[in-house]
């Protein structure tokens, strides 16, 4: 027989409190068509996006990691010295070791919290969120702070016509604490990494360092074959995270997909057969694809703006590189 105690965590997880940050310069569309040939309403009628924000140099992955930490941890009325892990999902931030994780926690005064980075793409936010989890039920942090954080403006090729215009720069944050009740639903996560060609860096840093290729990395993506992927084995993946948290469409409140491209989100929703009556996040007009940190941001603004409340049921769902899933349901803060 095992001599080991049993963990004495909550017996369930909720979010607490979301904030974000969003850099202070717009980027329309017009700055984009300096660099490529097109047009505005081709790329409105292909993905939805006007804007998008970039960060100047000293909007760091770190420095907005900050700003969206300080408001969800006042979202959630906890001082920073309570938080017990920090989790940050990222792709861009360059320095290979140590985690920024461990800086942001420092910077915030968090104490000595774990602390550690994860890549898992546009995934990346569901994934830490299914993570933070974990930490607070099994008793090894009753506070956990989840982070989104994303510079894609330094991995985007500005003369490549299918990606120019996607992406953006942000950070979104949560925290995670216990319940009494379940306020996170199971998650439906995985991976198909047969299809790992569709989205993926241009060339290898070690090929970059050695002067193989003289051009930066950047992200570049089969356009049609992800959007087919989306839309139509994400919204099987959707499905299932309601059926595992046992609701229906016509029970959910909000809908947070991850903002990739807006006519992704209005297939998903179609095919989902979501009722009228269900909000749905559109961060992606004027915020662009942030990746990891798509979904904390868009769940920030549906709150900040009214057009969803605190205690509304939501489906989220991020899919990206790799290519990875997750989706749960969850209970807005």
């Amino acid at each position: 027989m095992s001599k080991i105690k049993p963990s004495k965590g909550a017996p369930y997880a909720r979010i607490m409190g979301v904030g974000g940050y969003r850099p202070t310069r717009v980027v329309p569309n017009e700055v984009i068509l300096e660099t490529i040939d097109s047009s505005d309403e081709w790329i409105r009628s292909r993905s939805g996006i006007t804007s998008r924000h970039w960060a100047s140099p000293e909007e760091t992955v770190a420095a907005m990691s900050i700003e969206a930490s300080g408001k969800a941890i006042a979202d959630a009325g906890l001082t920073p010295e309570q938080i017990g892990g920090v989790i940050v999902a990222t792709v861009s931030h360059f320095k290979q070791t140590p985690a920024i994780a461990t800086e942001i926690a420092d910077a915030i005064g968090a104490g000595k919290p774990a602390a550690f980075d994860i890549s898992a793409g546009c995934a990346g936010f569901g994934y830490a969120l299914t993570l933070a989890k974990g930490m607070v039920v099994e008793g090894s942090a009753e506070y956990v702070l989840v982070i989104g954080v994303e510079r894609l403006s330094d991995l985007t090729d500005l003369e490549d016509r299918a990606t120019a215009f996607l992406f953006g720069d942000g950070a979104g944050a949560v925290i995670v604490g216990p319940a009494k009740e379940p306020m996170i639903g199971p998650t439906i996560w995985g991976s198909e990494g047969d299809k790992s060609d569709t989205i993926k860096q241009t060339v290898s840093w070690e090929e970059y360092r050695h002067g193989t290729v003289e051009k930066f990395p950047a992200i570049t993506q089969e356009g049609q074959a992800v959007f087919r992927w989306a839309v139509f084995e994400m919204a099987k993946v959707a499905q299932q995270a309601l059926d595992a948290a046992g609701i229906t469409s016509a029970e959910l409140d909000v809908f947070i997909p991850h903002q990739a491209n807006m006519r992704i989100i209005d297939s998903m929703v179609k095919t989902l057969k979501l009722p009228d009556s269900v909000t749905v996040a559109r961060d992606v007009e004027t915020t662009g694809n942030t990746s990891a940190a798509s979904i904390p941001l868009a769940m920030e603004r549906l709150l900040a703006t009214g057009q969803a409340k605190s205690g509304d049921t939501a489906l989220v769902i991020g899919f990206g590189a790799g290519l990875v899933y997750a989706a749960t349901v969850v209970t807005l803060p």
